[in-house]
């Protein structure tokens, strides 16, 4: 096989080069992002001219990205998001789109259960206030014992359920359709986004971003939570109203939030104010072994997709 393939994501093959090895290897030209950023709409435009596979970040490929493709025939995302890329556009320019399902699951639920701990036991703050002299008695929680909340029971939602099993958390979660064996097998109760919003000390959010989740914790959700309620997102900004977020946290009707991802990325807002805010840079799958793993993943399925396509 030959051709270019364009590698977008900045930090591709940073502690492993073995799948930018493979990809040269299979006889493919490799060019990679010039940016070490996120590529805005013009820079993806020129920089996909000629390329066959594109191995992706979370640009926005966008259906006039992709009409401007003319050589492009797959996409291959590093990560399980798919909310940046039209697809409904790549389906009708016969470009195939694939993704990494499987590999960044340990590494958010990870954050996920560090980000809980962080919230609980103010780990943040109080290391912010011992670096600056202070020495202050301020008081935590335990998270043993809550109600941890999860939306979304798939891989990573799942894994976060294992991993605060030790914590004899009482578990509720609200999936559109269920994994019943699952759900037995680790006594999770299955409610209502309403009834697990009202219950739950912790909630986390595990869903993919689509027009029926864009907004789905907004005013109404924040006002079904408990006042001590601590909201944790690891999956998509937008899922978020942010500015009911900041009202809800103004006003003191939830006890707080843990946010890696934000409806505008790099984030710059009043949430970085809140003594009661855990704020993250989109690192959710920044583990090296995630990363290693994602990226062969991603190699793996573009060079599977180019193959297919060159036989046809």
């Amino acid at each position: 096989m030959e051709g270019k393939i364009f590698i977008s994501t900045s930090t591709f093959g940073e502690h492993d080069r073995t799948s930018l090895r493979q990809l040269k290897e299979s006889g493919f030209e490799v060019v990679t992002n010039p940016y070490g950023r996120q590529l805005r709409i013009e820079e993806s435009k020129v920089l996909l001219d000629g390329v066959i596979g594109l191995i992706a970040g979370t640009e926005t490929l966008s259906e006039e990205v992709l009409v401007s493709a003319t050589s492009l025939k797959a996409i291959s995302r590093v990560g399980t998001g798919m909310d940046n890329v039209d697809l409904e556009a790549a389906k009708r320019l016969g470009i195939e789109v694939m993704n990494t399902p499987d590999a960044p699951t340990e590494a958010v639920a990870e954050l996920t259960l560090g980000l809980i701990l962080a919230s609980y036991r103010k780990i943040p703050q109080l290391d912010r206030s011992v670096k600056c002299g202070k020495w202050p008695n301020s008081m935590g929680s335990l998270v043993y014992g809550k109600t941890l909340g999860v939306v979304g029971l798939g891989r990573i939602g799942k894994r976060v359920v294992e991993l605060t099993a030790p914590f004899k958390v009482k578990v509720a979660a609200y999936d559109i359709s269920p994994d019943m064996e699952f759900a037995r097998a680790f006594n999770v109760r299955l409610l209502t986004l309403d009834g697990l919003l009202k219950e739950a000390d912790i909630i986390t959010l595990h869903i993919p971003l689509s027009p029926s989740t864009r907004g789905l914790i907004s005013k109404e959700e924040f006002s079904l939570m408990k006042i001590d309620a601590v909201l944790i997102n690891t999956s998509r900004g937008a899922i978020v109203d942010e500015d009911a977020l900041i009202k809800s946290l103004r006003s003191k009707k939830i006890g707080g939030a843990c946010l890696d991802v934000f409806g505008n990325e790099p984030y710059a807002g009043e949430l970085q104010r809140f003594e009661n805010t855990v704020l993250t840079p989109h690192i959710g799958t920044y583990a090296k072994e995630a990363r290693i793993k994602m990226e062969q993943e991603a190699v793996d399925n573009i060079l599977k997709a180019l193959k297919q396509k060159e036989r046809l």
